[in-house]
């Protein structure tokens, strides 16, 4: 079955840096898109970046543009997100999130979530 894993959640300081993890299984991690959500207390769960297609194309939340980095390692099965520049704001619940699609119905995959929490 698919599973993801994530980890590398931490507290730090503004202006810090982390790098979060997600280990997959279960299927063919290669060939699919990638995406990082995350979720704040008392907020709705927001999209922050996605990875996909043969070229990697990448495609970022405009409140994270320029300071995070998304990436993968396919040889791992690994999902990464780099983040530089941290804020209070980016304080948040980091999921790691597959879909799967099979004409109109969609198949959503979650990991456990990790936290990150910014503060001085």
């Amino acid at each position: 079955q698919v599973q993801l894993v994530e980890s590398g959640g931490d507290m730090v300081q503004p202006g810090g840096s982390l790098r979060l993890s997600c280990v997959a299984s279960g299927f063919a991690f290669s060939r699919f898109g990638m995406n990082w959500f995350r979720q704040a207390p008392g907020k709705e769960r927001e999209l922050v970046a996605s990875i996909w297609g043969p070229g990697d194309t990448k495609r970022y939340t405009e409140s994270v543009e320029g300071r995070f980095t998304i990436s993968r390692d396919n040889a791992k099965s690994t999902l990464y997100l780099g983040m530089d520049s941290l804020k209070p704001e980016d304080t948040a619940v980091y999921y790691c999130n597959m879909q799967t699609q099979i004409g109109d119905s969609i198949t959503e995959y979650w990991g456990q979530g990790t936290q990150v929490t910014v503060s001085s």
